[in-house]
Protein backbone atom coordinates (compact mmCIF):
# COMPACT_ATOMS: atom_id res chain seq x y z
CA UNK A 1 0.00 0.00 0.00
CA UNK A 2 2.87 2.35 0.69
CA UNK A 3 3.92 2.10 -2.97
CA UNK A 4 0.56 3.27 -4.34
CA UNK A 5 0.56 6.67 -6.02
CA UNK A 6 4.28 6.56 -6.83
CA UNK A 7 5.56 6.54 -10.41
CA UNK A 8 7.64 3.57 -11.54
CA UNK A 9 11.32 3.93 -10.96
CA UNK A 10 11.99 3.85 -14.70
CA UNK A 11 9.73 6.87 -15.40
CA UNK A 12 11.48 10.22 -14.99
CA UNK A 13 10.22 13.78 -15.27
CA UNK A 14 10.83 15.46 -18.63
CA UNK A 15 14.09 17.40 -18.35
CA UNK A 16 13.76 21.17 -18.72
CA UNK A 17 16.00 23.31 -20.97
CA UNK A 18 19.43 24.16 -19.67
CA UNK A 19 19.76 27.69 -18.24
CA UNK A 20 22.72 28.39 -20.47
CA UNK A 21 20.67 27.54 -23.55
CA UNK A 22 17.86 29.87 -22.45
CA UNK A 23 20.22 32.76 -21.69
CA UNK A 24 22.17 32.18 -24.90
CA UNK A 25 18.99 32.16 -26.95
CA UNK A 26 17.87 35.44 -25.37
CA UNK A 27 21.25 37.04 -25.98
CA UNK A 28 21.22 35.94 -29.62
CA UNK A 29 17.73 37.40 -30.06
CA UNK A 30 18.86 40.67 -28.48
CA UNK A 31 22.01 40.74 -30.64
CA UNK A 32 20.04 40.25 -33.86
CA UNK A 33 17.60 43.04 -33.03
CA UNK A 34 20.46 45.31 -31.93
CA UNK A 35 22.18 44.77 -35.27
CA UNK A 36 18.93 45.59 -37.06
CA UNK A 37 18.51 48.80 -35.06
CA UNK A 38 22.12 49.81 -35.73
CA UNK A 39 21.72 49.09 -39.45
CA UNK A 40 18.55 51.20 -39.57
CA UNK A 41 20.27 54.03 -37.69
CA UNK A 42 23.25 53.94 -40.06
CA UNK A 43 20.93 53.94 -43.06
CA UNK A 44 19.00 56.92 -41.67
CA UNK A 45 22.26 58.77 -41.05
CA UNK A 46 23.44 58.11 -44.62
CA UNK A 47 20.10 59.22 -46.05
CA UNK A 48 20.22 62.35 -43.90
CA UNK A 49 23.66 63.27 -45.20
CA UNK A 50 22.57 62.65 -48.77
CA UNK A 51 19.48 64.80 -48.22
CA UNK A 52 21.63 67.60 -46.76
CA UNK A 53 23.95 67.54 -49.77
CA UNK A 54 21.05 67.42 -52.22
CA UNK A 55 18.92 69.94 -50.32
CA UNK A 56 19.08 72.38 -53.24
CA UNK A 57 17.29 69.76 -55.35
CA UNK A 58 15.05 68.29 -52.67
CA UNK A 59 13.73 71.64 -51.43
CA UNK A 60 12.06 72.65 -54.74
CA UNK A 61 10.61 69.13 -55.06
CA UNK A 62 9.18 69.21 -51.53
CA UNK A 63 7.70 72.68 -51.99
CA UNK A 64 6.29 71.71 -55.38
CA UNK A 65 4.56 68.67 -53.87
CA UNK A 66 3.05 70.83 -51.12
CA UNK A 67 1.79 73.41 -53.62
CA UNK A 68 0.46 70.62 -55.85
CA UNK A 69 -1.68 69.25 -53.02
CA UNK A 70 -3.27 72.69 -52.74
CA UNK A 71 -3.92 73.12 -56.48
CA UNK A 72 -4.73 69.51 -57.39
CA UNK A 73 -8.49 69.64 -56.60
CA UNK A 74 -8.96 72.58 -58.99
CA UNK A 75 -6.85 71.03 -61.75
CA UNK A 76 -8.53 67.64 -61.31
CA UNK A 77 -11.96 69.27 -61.55
CA UNK A 78 -11.01 70.96 -64.82
CA UNK A 79 -9.56 67.74 -66.24
CA UNK A 80 -12.71 65.82 -65.26
CA UNK A 81 -14.71 68.39 -67.25
CA UNK A 82 -12.77 67.49 -70.41
CA UNK A 83 -10.14 70.21 -70.24
CA UNK A 84 -6.80 69.18 -71.74
CA UNK A 85 -4.37 68.38 -68.90
CA UNK A 86 -1.85 71.01 -70.03
CA UNK A 87 -4.53 73.72 -70.22
CA UNK A 88 -5.99 72.75 -66.82
CA UNK A 89 -2.56 72.80 -65.18
CA UNK A 90 -1.65 76.14 -66.79
CA UNK A 91 -4.93 77.78 -65.76
CA UNK A 92 -4.68 76.55 -62.18
CA UNK A 93 -1.05 77.59 -61.84
CA UNK A 94 -1.61 81.05 -63.34
CA UNK A 95 -4.54 81.59 -60.99
CA UNK A 96 -2.34 80.66 -58.03
CA UNK A 97 0.40 83.08 -59.16
CA UNK A 98 -2.18 85.83 -59.65
CA UNK A 99 -3.48 85.36 -56.09
CA UNK A 100 0.06 85.54 -54.68
CA UNK A 101 0.83 88.64 -56.72
CA UNK A 102 -2.38 90.27 -55.49
CA UNK A 103 -1.52 89.55 -51.86
CA UNK A 104 1.96 91.01 -52.29
CA UNK A 105 0.52 94.07 -54.04
CA UNK A 106 -1.79 94.64 -51.05
CA UNK A 107 0.95 94.23 -48.46
CA UNK A 108 3.77 96.33 -49.93
CA UNK A 109 1.91 99.69 -50.09
CA UNK A 110 0.63 99.21 -46.54
CA UNK A 111 4.14 98.59 -45.23
CA UNK A 112 5.57 101.54 -47.18
CA UNK A 113 2.87 103.94 -45.95
CA UNK A 114 2.85 102.99 -42.27
CA UNK A 115 6.48 102.08 -41.62
CA UNK A 116 7.68 105.70 -40.99
CA UNK A 117 4.87 106.30 -38.49
CA UNK A 118 5.53 102.96 -36.83
CA UNK A 119 9.24 103.76 -36.56
CA UNK A 120 8.51 107.12 -34.90
CA UNK A 121 6.14 105.48 -32.40
CA UNK A 122 8.69 102.79 -31.70
CA UNK A 123 11.28 105.45 -30.91
CA UNK A 124 8.85 107.24 -28.58
CA UNK A 125 8.00 103.97 -26.88
CA UNK A 126 11.66 103.15 -26.32
CA UNK A 127 12.27 106.59 -24.83
CA UNK A 128 9.30 106.16 -22.47
CA UNK A 129 10.59 102.77 -21.36
CA UNK A 130 14.05 104.29 -20.80
CA UNK A 131 12.60 107.08 -18.64
CA UNK A 132 10.56 104.59 -16.63
CA UNK A 133 13.58 102.34 -16.02
CA UNK A 134 15.76 105.26 -14.91
CA UNK A 135 13.17 106.41 -12.38
CA UNK A 136 12.16 104.81 -9.07
CA UNK A 137 12.07 102.09 -7.95
CA UNK A 138 14.64 100.68 -10.40
CA UNK A 139 16.95 103.76 -10.67
CA UNK A 140 19.16 102.14 -13.30
CA UNK A 141 22.08 104.31 -14.43
CA UNK A 142 22.70 105.27 -18.06
CA UNK A 143 25.88 103.20 -18.25
CA UNK A 144 24.08 100.02 -17.17
CA UNK A 145 21.22 100.70 -19.53
CA UNK A 146 23.52 101.36 -22.49
CA UNK A 147 25.44 98.13 -21.91
CA UNK A 148 22.18 96.17 -21.65
CA UNK A 149 20.85 97.77 -24.85
CA UNK A 150 24.07 96.96 -26.69
CA UNK A 151 23.88 93.35 -25.52
CA UNK A 152 20.26 93.05 -26.65
CA UNK A 153 21.00 94.64 -30.04
CA UNK A 154 23.95 92.33 -30.57
CA UNK A 155 21.84 89.33 -29.66
CA UNK A 156 19.08 90.38 -32.06
CA UNK A 157 21.55 90.94 -34.86
CA UNK A 158 23.11 87.51 -34.39
CA UNK A 159 19.68 85.92 -34.18
CA UNK A 160 18.61 87.73 -37.31
CA UNK A 161 21.64 86.39 -39.14
CA UNK A 162 20.84 82.87 -37.95
CA UNK A 163 17.21 83.18 -39.01
CA UNK A 164 18.17 84.54 -42.41
CA UNK A 165 20.71 81.76 -42.84
CA UNK A 166 18.16 79.16 -41.80
CA UNK A 167 15.57 80.36 -44.30
CA UNK A 168 18.00 80.07 -47.20
CA UNK A 169 19.92 76.98 -46.09
CA UNK A 170 20.91 75.12 -49.21
CA UNK A 171 19.25 77.65 -51.50
CA UNK A 172 22.33 79.88 -51.28
CA UNK A 173 24.23 77.42 -53.47
CA UNK A 174 21.77 78.11 -56.28
CA UNK A 175 22.03 81.26 -58.36
CA UNK A 176 19.19 82.97 -56.49
CA UNK A 177 15.94 82.33 -54.66
CA UNK A 178 14.07 83.29 -57.83
CA UNK A 179 15.53 80.29 -59.65
CA UNK A 180 14.29 78.01 -56.86
CA UNK A 181 10.81 79.54 -57.11
CA UNK A 182 10.90 79.12 -60.88
CA UNK A 183 11.80 75.43 -60.47
CA UNK A 184 8.94 75.01 -58.02
CA UNK A 185 6.43 76.50 -60.46
CA UNK A 186 7.71 74.38 -63.36
CA UNK A 187 7.50 71.18 -61.32
CA UNK A 188 4.03 72.08 -60.06
CA UNK A 189 2.90 72.42 -63.68
CA UNK A 190 4.18 68.96 -64.59
CA UNK A 191 2.83 67.41 -61.39
CA UNK A 192 -0.62 68.80 -62.15
CA UNK A 193 -0.41 67.79 -65.80
CA UNK A 194 1.02 64.27 -65.46
CA UNK A 195 0.14 63.34 -61.89
CA UNK A 196 -2.48 60.79 -62.95
CA UNK A 197 0.17 58.83 -64.86
CA UNK A 198 2.44 58.40 -61.89
CA UNK A 199 0.86 55.36 -60.24
CA UNK A 200 0.65 53.27 -63.45
CA UNK A 201 4.32 54.08 -64.04
CA UNK A 202 5.12 52.85 -60.50
CA UNK A 203 3.46 49.52 -61.37
CA UNK A 204 5.75 49.17 -64.37
CA UNK A 205 8.86 49.98 -62.31
CA UNK A 206 8.15 47.82 -59.24
CA UNK A 207 6.09 45.07 -60.85
CA UNK A 208 2.57 43.96 -60.07
CA UNK A 209 3.38 42.36 -56.71
CA UNK A 210 5.42 45.18 -55.14
CA UNK A 211 3.63 47.89 -57.08
CA UNK A 212 0.40 47.07 -55.26
CA UNK A 213 1.98 47.99 -51.91
CA UNK A 214 3.72 51.05 -53.31
CA UNK A 215 0.46 52.28 -54.80
CA UNK A 216 -1.43 51.79 -51.54
CA UNK A 217 1.25 53.64 -49.53
CA UNK A 218 1.46 56.53 -52.00
CA UNK A 219 -2.31 56.94 -52.05
CA UNK A 220 -2.39 57.15 -48.26
CA UNK A 221 0.59 59.53 -48.19
CA UNK A 222 -1.06 61.80 -50.74
CA UNK A 223 -4.35 61.79 -48.81
CA UNK A 224 -2.51 62.56 -45.56
CA UNK A 225 -0.48 65.37 -47.09
CA UNK A 226 -3.54 66.91 -48.69
CA UNK A 227 -5.47 66.61 -45.44
CA UNK A 228 -2.65 68.32 -43.54
CA UNK A 229 -2.50 71.25 -45.96
CA UNK A 230 -6.29 71.69 -45.96
CA UNK A 231 -6.43 71.42 -42.17
CA UNK A 232 -3.70 74.00 -41.68
CA UNK A 233 -5.33 76.28 -44.25
CA UNK A 234 -8.64 76.17 -42.36
CA UNK A 235 -6.96 76.74 -38.99
CA UNK A 236 -4.79 79.55 -40.37
CA UNK A 237 -7.78 81.20 -42.03
CA UNK A 238 -9.76 81.17 -38.79
CA UNK A 239 -6.80 82.65 -36.89
CA UNK A 240 -6.22 85.32 -39.53
CA UNK A 241 -9.88 86.34 -39.69
CA UNK A 242 -10.36 86.58 -35.92
CA UNK A 243 -7.05 88.28 -35.10
CA UNK A 244 -7.12 90.43 -38.23
CA UNK A 245 -10.64 91.69 -37.48
CA UNK A 246 -9.53 92.66 -33.97
CA UNK A 247 -6.49 94.50 -35.33
CA UNK A 248 -8.59 96.45 -37.82
CA UNK A 249 -11.21 97.35 -35.19
CA UNK A 250 -8.51 98.53 -32.77
CA UNK A 251 -6.79 100.47 -35.59
CA UNK A 252 -3.44 98.76 -35.06
CA UNK A 253 -0.76 99.78 -37.58
CA UNK A 254 0.08 97.27 -40.32
CA UNK A 255 -3.12 95.32 -39.56
CA UNK A 256 -3.27 93.86 -43.07
CA UNK A 257 0.35 92.79 -42.97
CA UNK A 258 -0.08 91.18 -39.55
CA UNK A 259 -3.19 89.36 -40.79
CA UNK A 260 -1.28 87.85 -43.71
CA UNK A 261 1.63 86.92 -41.42
CA UNK A 262 -0.83 85.23 -39.07
CA UNK A 263 -2.25 83.19 -41.95
CA UNK A 264 1.19 82.15 -43.20
CA UNK A 265 2.46 81.41 -39.70
CA UNK A 266 -0.42 79.03 -39.11
CA UNK A 267 1.17 76.55 -41.52
CA UNK A 268 3.92 75.97 -38.94
CA UNK A 269 1.96 74.11 -36.23
CA UNK A 270 2.12 75.43 -32.67
CA UNK A 271 5.18 77.63 -33.22
CA UNK A 272 3.97 79.80 -36.11
CA UNK A 273 0.78 80.96 -34.41
CA UNK A 274 2.72 81.90 -31.26
CA UNK A 275 5.28 83.97 -33.17
CA UNK A 276 2.64 85.72 -35.26
CA UNK A 277 0.58 86.53 -32.16
CA UNK A 278 3.60 87.89 -30.32
CA UNK A 279 4.42 90.12 -33.29
CA UNK A 280 0.86 91.47 -33.35
CA UNK A 281 1.02 92.28 -29.64
CA UNK A 282 4.38 94.01 -30.06
CA UNK A 283 3.15 96.19 -32.94
CA UNK A 284 0.01 97.07 -30.97
CA UNK A 285 2.15 98.03 -27.97
CA UNK A 286 4.38 100.30 -30.04
CA UNK A 287 1.62 101.77 -32.17
CA UNK A 288 -1.34 102.12 -29.80
CA UNK A 289 -0.09 101.74 -26.26
CA UNK A 290 -0.32 99.28 -23.39
CA UNK A 291 -4.14 99.05 -23.22
CA UNK A 292 -4.53 98.08 -26.86
CA UNK A 293 -1.64 95.63 -26.57
CA UNK A 294 -3.32 93.90 -23.62
CA UNK A 295 -6.59 93.66 -25.57
CA UNK A 296 -4.77 92.16 -28.55
CA UNK A 297 -2.97 89.75 -26.22
CA UNK A 298 -6.27 88.56 -24.76
CA UNK A 299 -7.76 88.07 -28.24
CA UNK A 300 -4.69 86.17 -29.45
CA UNK A 301 -4.78 83.87 -26.40
CA UNK A 302 -8.52 83.24 -26.87
CA UNK A 303 -8.11 82.44 -30.58
CA UNK A 304 -5.17 80.13 -29.92
CA UNK A 305 -7.14 78.34 -27.20
CA UNK A 306 -9.96 77.83 -29.70
CA UNK A 307 -7.45 76.54 -32.21
CA UNK A 308 -5.59 74.25 -29.81
CA UNK A 309 -8.62 72.79 -28.02
CA UNK A 310 -11.23 72.64 -30.78
CA UNK A 311 -9.96 73.03 -34.33
CA UNK A 312 -6.61 71.24 -34.16
CA UNK A 313 -7.78 68.11 -32.28
CA UNK A 314 -10.88 67.67 -34.43
CA UNK A 315 -9.32 68.34 -37.83
CA UNK A 316 -5.78 67.03 -37.38
CA UNK A 317 -6.92 63.82 -35.70
CA UNK A 318 -8.71 62.98 -38.93
CA UNK A 319 -5.95 64.05 -41.30
CA UNK A 320 -2.67 63.08 -39.58
CA UNK A 321 -3.38 61.17 -36.35
CA UNK A 322 -0.25 62.56 -34.69
CA UNK A 323 0.15 63.38 -31.02
CA UNK A 324 0.91 67.00 -30.10
CA UNK A 325 4.28 66.00 -28.61
CA UNK A 326 5.34 64.44 -31.92
CA UNK A 327 4.27 67.59 -33.78
CA UNK A 328 6.24 69.82 -31.42
CA UNK A 329 9.37 67.65 -31.62
CA UNK A 330 9.13 67.52 -35.41
CA UNK A 331 8.86 71.31 -35.70
CA UNK A 332 11.78 71.77 -33.31
CA UNK A 333 14.01 69.30 -35.16
CA UNK A 334 13.10 70.66 -38.58
CA UNK A 335 13.68 74.25 -37.51
CA UNK A 336 17.04 73.49 -35.93
CA UNK A 337 18.26 71.60 -39.01
CA UNK A 338 16.83 73.59 -41.91
CA UNK A 339 15.46 76.83 -40.47
CA UNK A 340 11.94 78.08 -41.15
CA UNK A 341 11.65 75.91 -44.25
CA UNK A 342 12.45 72.83 -42.19
CA UNK A 343 9.91 73.80 -39.54
CA UNK A 344 7.27 74.15 -42.26
CA UNK A 345 8.06 70.79 -43.88
CA UNK A 346 8.73 68.82 -40.67
CA UNK A 347 5.16 67.88 -39.80
CA UNK A 348 4.19 66.69 -43.32
CA UNK A 349 7.35 64.56 -43.46
CA UNK A 350 6.65 63.00 -40.05
CA UNK A 351 3.01 62.41 -41.04
CA UNK A 352 4.11 60.59 -44.20
CA UNK A 353 6.58 58.47 -42.23
CA UNK A 354 3.77 57.60 -39.81
CA UNK A 355 1.61 56.48 -42.75
CA UNK A 356 4.34 54.13 -43.96
CA UNK A 357 4.85 52.70 -40.45
CA UNK A 358 1.10 52.12 -40.04
CA UNK A 359 0.91 50.34 -43.38
CA UNK A 360 3.83 48.08 -42.46
CA UNK A 361 2.12 47.33 -39.14
CA UNK A 362 -1.08 46.38 -40.98
CA UNK A 363 0.84 44.00 -43.24
CA UNK A 364 2.60 42.43 -40.24
CA UNK A 365 -0.73 41.98 -38.45
CA UNK A 366 -2.21 40.38 -41.54
CA UNK A 367 0.73 37.97 -41.84
CA UNK A 368 0.79 37.00 -38.15
CA UNK A 369 -2.94 36.95 -37.46
CA UNK A 370 -4.88 33.75 -36.76
CA UNK A 371 -5.78 31.65 -39.75
CA UNK A 372 -9.49 31.47 -40.57
CA UNK A 373 -11.07 28.42 -38.98
CA UNK A 374 -12.84 25.87 -41.17
CA UNK A 375 -16.59 25.92 -40.78
CA UNK A 376 -17.91 22.89 -38.92
CA UNK A 377 -20.79 20.99 -40.60
CA UNK A 378 -24.23 21.78 -39.30
CA UNK A 379 -25.58 18.75 -37.36
CA UNK A 380 -29.19 19.52 -38.20
CA UNK A 381 -28.45 19.84 -41.89
CA UNK A 382 -26.45 16.61 -41.83
CA UNK A 383 -29.38 14.81 -40.20
CA UNK A 384 -31.80 16.05 -42.87
CA UNK A 385 -29.58 14.82 -45.73
CA UNK A 386 -30.66 11.27 -46.76
CA UNK A 387 -27.95 8.64 -46.58
CA UNK A 388 -26.71 7.18 -49.86
CA UNK A 389 -28.01 3.63 -50.56
CA UNK A 390 -25.57 0.83 -49.98
CA UNK A 391 -24.41 -1.07 -53.06
CA UNK A 392 -26.55 -4.05 -53.85
CA UNK A 393 -29.43 -2.89 -51.67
Amino acid sequence: MSGQGKEPSGAQAKPSRDRGDVIGGGLMWLAKWSLCVVAIAVGAWVLGNIAARLWVVLLPIALAIVVTTVLWPSAHWLISHRWPPALAASTTLLGFVAVLAGVIALIVPSVADQSPELADKATDGINQVRDWIQGPPLNIRDEQLDSAVEAIVGRLQSSGAQIAGGVFTGVSTATSVLITLFLVLVMVFFFLKDGSRFLPWMHVVFGARSGRHVEAVLERVWATLGGFIRTQAIVSLVDAICIGAALFILDVPLALVLTVITFIGGFIPMVGAFVAGALAVLVALVGNGLTTALIVLGIVIAVQQLEGNVLQPVLQSRSMELHAVIVLLAVTAGGSLYGITGAFLAVPVVAMIAVVIRYIGEQVDAATGPEPEEAEPDIDEAAKTPAAPEPGA
